[in-house]
């Protein structure tokens, strides 16, 4: 080695011993200069030297070169990374060291220098040293599995080619030393022998990896750490383990030759790729014993069947002893054994039969969803399996529908029935043959065995019935043409006794008929119409007239059916033009277009011909009428037409000449739209509506008048008093502005006085107030004058021009008893008048006499003065005034 080595080994050499003395003094000043004596050249991994890293930075955790060319270790020893060649005498680098934790770094200067050679002379006493050969290299090493010792076991010697020249000390580590398992291996710190202190399971270390050192006495090293891999060698001692105890496989009956079943497999622990390691299956034994049935294959351990007879109706489960060998399975390998169930699963390998081939069964007729027979089968296919499960089929003698063959899943007998009513005068027996199959496939050997379906004879017996009639079919039709004379006879429906096959003895009735346009004839069954038939009025569809009848035997028995009339279409009704009120916008719109409709079938309806009727020539100068299809016309104006309404009558003709004639009212309007003239007509409509209100409002008014004066007619209790002064009385009225003057009339409604000798008299008689729910009739006393003296022949007075100047007036008023009984005496002379018409005899529904019923009665009066608002009593309205007349006449107008 070229490192610095102990020093009583160099004591012959001078310049040695001056570089070990360099190379200490510099790495015992720390961070200071350290210098190495090395060869020029130097080979890659080999020892430069050794520094005391922890005298320059104790807690260093970083350790750097800034040479590639060199590498420094945790114990401050410096190899070169590759071949170094010193070109020049010297040459430097640096170590940095760093504690990253404290953040503090330091710099250790190395300098290299070129070795001088010191010869010296050799003592001719002195043995030459000779070179051995070079130990320092990885041995191959390997210790024996399970080892019986003696232990320590020397494993081997390791050596260092230091030796030869100092006092080499030699270590390991690892795992086996300093790692788990601890203290397995130790070496001879002088001699490097490698000891062994216990047996070792390879399968639990199979190899070790251990580092042998070499270093001085002080402490320096004298070679690269060598690794020593110990291998241990494998002994036979794992038995060969399934990878279940119990292995569960399955496989279907009838399967060919060669199926697999399924895999077995086992492990073994010892060293792969050995004869340790190298299995062969095999089986032991099978249950049930015979015949063969299962293969193995002795390396894969795939089981397949060697034969083609496993049925499961014979053996479901087979059971295998299975066995595996180490070794090759030769005779002294290591075994072990496991468990194989195979199961045969069903397939469907067995037709099912029926246990006989013919039944026989009896049936009335006329039954319906009746059971009339179970056909039981066999099958020795798994049970409540689709291999098992049967499905039966009707391959003759059903081409009519009458029965239906289904499976009970419990029972798996076929279950014949009757779904449909079979007649007896028809057919007395029905022979059906019967095919079996199950619900699964057959398989290919079960398939190649068959020849023919499983097949079976059922002869049914239909019993005869003493029936009712038939009604059959259930719908019958007739053709009866539209408009056809009432009366006239038409076939109608007929049933048949189904023991004679004949009508005979057999009554009709009538059950619905919608319209009552038929009676059908009890005994023959004729129907006969009792009104005219029309076609447009069956309902919106125009199908067919539908008549329920029903036909009774002699027994009582009977059946329905319906009889469905066909009405044919006359030409009965012309086309109808569906448009009666048009708007026309001028000049936005230049014209309009007219539809029509017919209820007649199409053979005697469309194409419409529209046509301007018979017309005045202002019409047929204003207005065009154009075809636009089949049933829509387009009528147009022209430009000189003026803004007003027009009436304008169409003819519309079908194509068997049915035509009618519609007068249309289009209203040529100056709008930009129809909606606006529609808003205008229908101002007018509400006017007529606001002048009844008005002339109603006008006759409530009246008749409360009247009511007044019929009340104070009948009054109990009489009080005279002065005529001039009660005809000067007047009631507060609360007028807010001047009125117009009326009298009243005998009648006991207000009118204008339009002749003097008139025999009403002037005023207001009095006034209705209600005092707390009671209504009284109170008079205020006048002046001296009364209206009489005021009157003229041929002249209108009013009130004011009667007095003739200031009235005198107190405030005296009259209790209801005293007006009572001045005015009943005079009351009465007037309406006996008003009782007579115009012959002078007494009417006996004009005034009648009622009792008082009391002051405050709640009841209006009723009678004559009622009757006045009825339309025979409104002559009074050609007598309004002034004012009314002009609004009557305004509202007449719009």
């Amino acid at each position: 080695m070229a490192a610095a080595g102990s020093r009583s080994s160099l004591r012959g050499a001078r310049g040695q011993l001056l570089l070990t003395l360099v190379v200490f003094s510099f790495a015992c000043e720390a961070c200071r200069k350290v210098i190495f004596n090395i060869p020029s050249k130097l080979e890659a991994d080999k020892l430069v030297g050794r520094v005391d890293l922890k005298e320059c930075l104790r807690s260093a955790d970083l350790i750097q070169s800034s040479d590639p060319d060199f590498r420094v270790l945790e114990d401050g020893t410096v190899y070169t990374a590759r071949t170094v060649v010193l070109s020049d005498e010297k040459r430097s680098f640096t170590i940095w060291l760093s504690n990253t934790k404290a953040q503090t770094q330091k710099e250790l200067p190395v300098l290299l220098k070129h070795q001088k050679k010191v010869l010296r002379k050799r003592n001719t006493k002195e043995t030459i040293l000779r070179r051995s050969k070079r130990r320092w290299a990885p041995i191959p090493c390997s210790m024996q599995e399970n080892s019986l010792g003696p232990f320590p076991l020397l494993l081997q010697q390791v050596q260092s080619d230091a030796a030869q020249n100092y006092t080499i000390f030699y270590s390991i580590s690892g795992r086996g030393v300093d790692q788990e398992p601890l203290n397995l291996f130790f070496i001879e710190r002088d001699t490097g022998n490698l000891y062994c202190t216990q047996p070792v399971d390879r399968e639990e270390y199979d190899v070790f990896d251990l580092i042998a050192y070499a270093t001085t006495a002080d402490g320096y090293s004298a070679d690269l750490p060598l690794p020593l891999p110990i291998r241990v060698e494998d002994e036979n001692d794992n038995y060969p383990i399934f990878t279940e105890e119990v292995y569960n496989f399955e496989v279907l009956e009838s399967s060919r030759h060669g199926t697999t079943v399924g895999v077995v497999c086992a492990t073994d622990k010892d060293e792969p790729d050995t004869m340790h390691t190298r299995l062969k299956y095999s089986i032991l034994n099978q249950t049930p014993r015979s015949p063969g049935l299962f293969s193995v294959h002795p390396s894969t351990g795939v089981i397949t069947t060697v034969s083609q007879n496993l049925d499961r109706e014979v053996v479901d489960k087979y059971s295998l002893i299975m066995k595996v060998q180490d070794m090759d399975g030769q005779f002294f390998g290591l075994t072990t054994t496991a468990t194989c169930i195979i199961t045969v699963k069903d397939s469907n390998d067995n037709l099912p039969t029926f246990r006989q081939n013919a039944y026989e069964v009896s049936v009335e007729e006329n039954t319906v969803n009746k059971e009339i027979l179970r056909i039981p089968v066999e099958d020795k296919d798994l049970i409540n399996t689709a291999n098992w499960r049967a499905n039966f089929t009707i391959l003759k003698g059903n081409e009519n529908g009458h029965f239906k063959i289904t499976t009970d899943k419990e029972t798996n007998e076929g279950v014949l029935c009757v779904v449909k009513p079979l007649n007896y005068e028809e057919n007395h027996q029905v022979v059906l043959e019967i095919g079996l199959s199950n619900e699964a496939p057959f398989s290919r050997d079960a398939a190649l065995r068959m020849t023919t379906m499983n097949r079976a004879l059922v002869t049914v017996h239909v019993k005869d019935q003493d029936e009712g009639p038939d009604c059959s079919p259930a719908v019958q039709y007739v053709r009866i043409k539209e408009n056809l004379a009432v009366g006239s006879k038409i076939n109608g429906y007929k049933a048949y006794d189904p023991e004679t096959g004949r009508s005979s003895g057999l009554r009709y009735k009538k059950l619905n008929d919608p319209k009552g346009w038929i009676t059908i004839n009890e005994i023959s069954g004729l129907i006969e119409t009792s009104k005219t038939l029309d076609r447009e009025a069956t309902g919106p569809r125009k199908d067919l007239y539908n008549i329920t009848v029903m036909a009774i035997d002699q027994d009582g028995r009977s059946c329905t059916g319906t009889l469905a009339v066909d009405i044919e279409d006359v030409n009965d009704n012309p086309p109808e033009i569906l448009q009666h009120y048009l708007v026309i916008c001028k000049p936005k719109m230049e014209y309009t277009d007219i539809s029509a409709t017919d209820p007649d079938e199409s053979v005697n309806g469309a194409p419409f011909y529209f046509s301007l009727a018979n017309t005045s020539p202002e019409i047929n100068r204003l207005w065009t009428l154009t075809r636009v299809n089949d049933t829509a016309a387009r009528l147009s104006y022209r430009k000189n037409a003026e803004f007003q309404e027009y009436y304008i009558p169409v003819t519309v003709k079908d194509r068997a000449g049915q035509s009618a004639r519609k007068t249309l009212r289009v209203n040529l309007c100056d709008c930009t739209h129809p909606s606006q003239c529609y808003t205008r007509s229908a101002r007018v409509v509400l006017g007529k509506w606001a002048i009844l209100a008005i002339l109603l409002g006008i006759a409530l008014l009246f008749s409360i008048l009247a009511t007044l004066v019929c009340g104070l007619v009948n009054a109990g209790k009489r009080k005279s008093f002065p005529e001039d002064l009660a005809q000067q009385n007047l009631i507060i009225s609360n007028t807010e502005a001047p009125g117009d003057d009326k009298v009243c009339s005998a009648n006991g409604f207000m009118t204008q006085t339009v002749n003097s000798s008139s025999q009403g008299f002037c005023g207001t008689l009095g006034s209705a107030v209600k005092n707390g729910g009671q209504e009284t009739i109170e008079m205020v006393k006048g002046g001296h004058q009364t209206l009489e003296s005021c009157q003229g022949m041929g002249h209108h007075h009013t009130l004011d021009s009667c007095r003739g100047g200031a009235v005198e007036m107190d405030n005296t008023r009259y209790s209801y008893s005293e007006w009572h009984s001045f005015t009943q005496p005079r009351l009465g002379e007037k309406l006996h008048l008003c009782n007579q018409n115009e012959d002078h005899i007494p009417s006996q529904d004009y005034v009648l006499t009622y009792n008082y019923e009391g002051r405050g009665s709640p009841a209006g009066s009723v009678g004559c003065c009622s009757e006045k608002q009825e339309e025979d009593g409104l002559d009074f309205l050609n007598n309004l005034e002034a004012k009314f007349t002009a609004l009557a006449e305004t509202c007449a107008k719009r």
